[in-house]
């Protein structure tokens, strides 16, 4: 019997996200047919739904120990589907995904979030073509630095061309367009986000691709990026980097992706500094004799800071899970991470260099009711160690769990 997916704090799940827009830009695959779980016709689903954070939250605005926390009763319902729609020879592919955020005390928390995602896969005989999208629309926290559930909106294009070159080999580029949008009005601590970090930013990139075996892939990528900023011209910004990357499908006995690079990152603003280091982006599972799951996450790169004096940091920092079957239906999971980021000041400003620290770890205990549905409880703790010690926080999340298809 198979472990579910592990519940995560949604502050931790953010921290990903530029690891989910790295992927779509991949080539996406062909349907697992027996990962599907509804078809209609060429229409194939795999629908989940979970009830999560059903408990308190005993520090809602992230605040100082000092400033007594407010707490409130809070969860999260998330319904979301992949789904493969063939089409003649190609594929429509993607994943619909809704968030129900409620709060009972303090109601402007609550929120409806939306991500969309759009890819159309054209195989052809030596050439694979993918065109698509991806549309953001959420009120929450953006990153660990900024401290509020904030709204804003994204939107990405682009396509990724591959050509097969030998038998096991594959060359191709890829190229993106992603705009982040604030709400006029959003602010944190005395500053406007939207003239802050509203920006788009394109990219692209030339790679080779070679197929070790049939489950594992190794790559190596080339790319350049800018960053043009909407009204904080001063942040802008160009980068260009190496990867390589090794990538396992879904049915190796290690499945997701590792990437490895070095980025030089070069503000247009002389008196700000820039980085040239390296980076990496790890997403990894593995399920033994599928009672046992251990899943790896670990991300290093350059963020941008809404405090102009301190534009950018660098933040590098992991999250691990393990779960374990223990009795029949009933299982437990354990999960910790660790981030640091580390700030890099404006010529200037006049603002010591500062790396600030979050901790995250928790558990739970599940049981399950079938195939597909389990019932747990989770408790998670988060704290923030800083410099200036406004930003110190500290707080539990603790209540019952509920999936579907997880």
């Amino acid at each position: 019997m198979k472990l579910v997916r592990a519940t995560r704090l949604a502050l931790v799940a953010w921290c990903f996200i530029d690891v989910a827009a790295a992927a779509a830009q991949t080539m996406p695959r062909e349907p697992d047919a027996s990962s599907l779980r509804v078809r209609i016709g060429p229409l194939g689903l795999r629908p989940s739904i979970g009830l999560t954070n059903a408990g308190v939250d005993t520090n809602v605005f992230y605040e100082p120990d000092a400033l007594k926390p407010e707490r409130d009763v809070t969860l999260t319902v998330t319904a979301q589907s992949d789904y493969w729609l063939r089409m003649g020879r190609t594929w429509a592919t993607g994943q619909l995904k809704e968030d129900l955020i409620w709060y009972q005390k303090f109601t402007d928390e609550r929120s409806a979030n939306q991500n969309y995602t759009l890819y159309w896969l054209v195989p052809l005989n030596r050439l694979t073509v993918s065109v698509g999208g991806n549309w953001l629309d959420a009120k929450e926290r953006p990153g660990f630095e900024i401290d509020a559930r904030t709204r804003r909106r994204e939107l990405a294009g682009g396509g990724v061309v591959e050509l097969r070159a030998f038998s096991k080999t594959f060359i191709g580029g890829r190229g993106q367009r992603r705009k982040v949008e604030f709400d006029q009005g959003e602010e944190f601590r005395g500053r406007d986000l939207q003239n802050e970090l509203n920006r788009t930013r394109t990219e692209g990139g030339l790679k080779v691709r070679h197929e070790l075996t049939p489950l594992t892939s190794i790559g190596f990528e080339v790319a350049k990026a800018e960053d043009r900023f909407e009204f904080s011209t001063a942040r802008d910004s160009d980068s260009t980097q190496a990867t390589g990357s090794v990538t396992f499908a879904p049915a190796a006995l290690i499945s997701g992706s590792a990437q490895f690079g070095y980025r030089r990152f070069t503000p247009r603003d002389p008196l700000v500094p820039g980085y040239r280091g390296s980076t990496a982006n790890v997403s990894l599972s593995h399920v033994a004799r599928g009672s046992t799951k251990l899943n790896l996450s670990i991300l290093r790169d350059v963020q941008y800071s809404f405090d102009l004096a301190q534009p950018y940091y660098v933040q590098t920092g992991f999250d691990a899970m393990a779960g374990q079957q223990i009795y029949g239906p009933v299982d437990v999971e354990a999960r910790f991470g660790r981030h640091g980021l580390a700030y890099r000041d404006r010529g200037g400003s006049g603002n010591p260099s500062r790396t600030d620290h979050i901790r995250t770890v928790g558990g739970g205990v599940g049981y399950r009711l079938g195939r597909d549905l389990r019932v747990g409880f989770n408790v998670d703790r988060q704290e923030r160690e800083s410099d200036i010690l406004s930003l110190d926080y500290s707080g539990v999340r603790y209540g019952l769990a509920v999936t579907y298809g997880l």
